[in-house]
């Protein structure tokens, strides 16, 4: 099995350490946000194909073309066009079911191998209070039906957020990339939303998952690995 890993942004919210350290190199309790996330995928991923732009080539001198005996194929995003258009220029090397994920958000190993008992799935986070996340919602058989942003808040029993962790069917590439922010991006999970339509995609509620936007989050994060 592949997995796709999206490594090509610039962390702009990170600054001024991504000036000089891609966003997926900044360290956690000394191991790098990319590297925990390669160490958690379960034993069925064996080849990884990593998605650089930024700084591309310290995360390429870093991990090589093997690593944890997985091989790696890179794959460049020469601009910014969204996570649709950097899995789109995947397509030619994935030729079965395959992970997407980002490479510096906080995931969890049990939640990787709930995914995979499913033929396609999305993990979601349950998030009580506002937030800005994607707001999955559901049919009664817990399948997606559609991702909505904006701002959301249910006081009840939350949302479920999307993670942008996907697993995936080679189905995926046959759906038109959705158009975001006034053309400027493709998104991801909005193409997967049309995918849906036709191949159902299973919703699984994350254990565990941070999203890492700034050196705070990353000290948050460095918390949570303590008590750990």
């Amino acid at each position: 099995m592949q997995a796709i890993i999206l490594a090509a942004g610039e962390g702009t919210r990170m600054r001024p350490i991504t000036y000089d350290v891609p966003k997926p190199m900044v360290k956690a309790n000394g191991k790098t946000l990319v590297e925990r996330n390669i160490e958690k995928l379960p034993k069925e991923v064996t080849e990884l194909i990593i998605v650089v732009g930024y700084l591309k080539e310290k995360i390429m001198s870093c991990f090589g073309n093997e690593f944890g005996g997985r091989k790696i194929t890179y794959v460049e995003q020469d601009e910014p066009l969204g996570t649709a258009h950097a899995v789109s220029l995947c397509k030619d090397y994935v030729n079965e079911r395959f992970i997407v994920m980002m490479s510096d958000d906080a995931y969890s190993k049990e939640d990787f191998v709930e995914c995979l008992k499913h033929e396609r799935a999305i993990l979601a986070k349950r998030i009580s209070g506002k937030s800005t996340a994607g707001k999955i919602t559901c049919d009664e058989n817990g399948n997606m039906i559609d991702i909505l942003e904006g701002i959301h808040e249910d006081a009840d029993n939350g949302i479920l957020a999307n993670t942008n962790f996907f697993v995936l069917t080679p189905e995926y590439f046959d759906y038109k990339m959705v158009s975001i922010k006034d053309g400027k991006e493709y998104g991801l999970p909005q193409t997967v939303v049309n995918m849906s339509k036709d191949y159902p995609v299973k919703i699984v509620e994350a254990s565990n998952w941070m999203k890492i936007d700034s050196m705070d989050d990353v000290a948050e994060f460095e918390k949570e690995l303590r008590k750990n």
